[in-house]
């Protein structure tokens, strides 16, 4: 599937619904839906975002996820039989996340704390850390584990996979998602894990 540019803007502004489902162990938050996310209806959709070859990598998943074309049942159960949800701090789809407001990114971390209060993960991964910084009113925050929690849950400040954030590899992504991911008693999948 491709996307001409006036099809994407055209998704401008749109919410992607989470993928949540009922033992929700560990919820992966990104910083808002891009287009390419809205047109798609698939959470980190765009090709070249490292979000689904990290989990792999990590072990979380047993396989990558290709999502640019939307995401199948298959891997929706994929991640929710694993334990993984994936929400938004910001809802409101843009091309860059530099488009959002910083009420919106404040706003977005209130009902994210509401969010987290209802599901009861045992870890919340923010996956940026200028997004969490704005939205948390934290400005001095450093990524990793934070000394907060929201609700009962842990909070982790990960990096963003986005292809922008190019100081980071799927390698160095997956070692920041599998020490949450730990944290939150996600299986590890990988061949020889935990032997």
């Amino acid at each position: 599937m491709g996307f001409t540019r006036e099809e994407l803007l055209a998704y401008g502004d749109t919410e992607v619904p989470d993928l949540i489902g009922p033992g929700c162990r560990l919820l992966f938050a990104g910083i808002n839906p891009g287009l390419w996310t809205a047109a798609t209806g698939a959470h980190f959709a765009r090709p070249g975002n490292r979000f689904y070859p990290a989990l792999h990598a990590a072990g979380i998943t047993p396989y990558v996820i290709d999502a640019s074309d939307g995401m199948t049942f298959r891997d929706r159960n994929t991640l929710v039989d694993a334990g993984i949800g994936i929400t938004n701090v910001a809802p409101r789809a843009t091309a860059k996340a530099s488009e959002l407001t910083t009420e919106e990114l404040r706003a977005g971390g209130r009902a994210l704390v509401e969010r987290v209060e209802r599901v009861r993960p045992g870890v919340l991964a923010v996956l940026g850390i200028t997004a969490y910084r704005t939205a948390f009113g934290e400005r001095a925050a450093a990524p990793g584990r934070q000394q907060r929690t929201v609700g009962d849950a842990e909070l982790w400040v990960l990096p963003n996979p986005s292809g922008l954030n190019a100081h980071e590899t799927v390698a160095t992504l997956a070692a920041a998602y599998r020490r949450a991911a730990d944290a939150a008693g996600v299986p590890d999948l990988r061949d020889g894990a935990g032997d």
